[in-house]
């Protein structure tokens, strides 16, 4: 982090007010009172130092704490608000394209996890279009996790050599 005072005062705000506002015992605040609550303060921390104090790799674990503190909140609270896995791979998937945005870096990454969270959070339609050849599919559909460890290992060792 470039900056260091944005981060910590805006971690010294988030849980002063957080803790300020729990003395008071608002009753329409109690269900924010929580640790998802903090997930966001951390998040918006990050994010401060993203933007204001100009690191853009502050940007990822930002959206990706405060994506999954609003998830934590909303899930089952929010009837429209859906409740998998998918949510998680797309927090991730914006919290790349967002740091590419600032940092050039990051893009083809965030359109794969982009990719991935669309095929989670719309399986059922997407099995649906692939109904005419179902048999083959379905035995395909077992195996893409194993896609996901087989390109996460070429990345982790295959990709490192090529840049040395």
């Amino acid at each position: 982090m470039k900056s260091r005072k944005i981060f910590p005062a805006i971690i010294l705000i988030g849980f002063g007010l957080y803790f300020y506002l729990q003395r008071f015992d608002i009753s329409g605040l109690k269900d924010f009172f929580t640790w998802p609550t903090l997930l966001i303060i951390v998040g918006l921390a990050f994010l401060g130092e993203g933007y204001w104090g100009r690191d853009g790799e502050s940007i990822l674990p930002g959206v990706i704490l405060v994506g999954f503190g609003l998830q934590f909140h909303l899930a089952g609270k929010i009837s429209i608000w859906p409740d998998n896995i998918g949510v998680f791979i797309l927090v991730i998937a914006l919290g790349f394209l967002l740091r590419s945005q600032k940092t050039g870096d990051g893009i083809f990454y965030g359109l794969l996890f982009l990719t991935l969270s669309i095929v989670l959070l719309f399986s059922n339609k997407v099995m649906g279009w692939f109904g005419l050849v179902e048999n083959n599919v379905s035995s395909l559909v077992n195996f893409w996790p194993a896609v996901l460890v087989v390109i996460g290992i070429y990345l982790l060792f295959v990709k490192k050599r090529g840049r040395r």
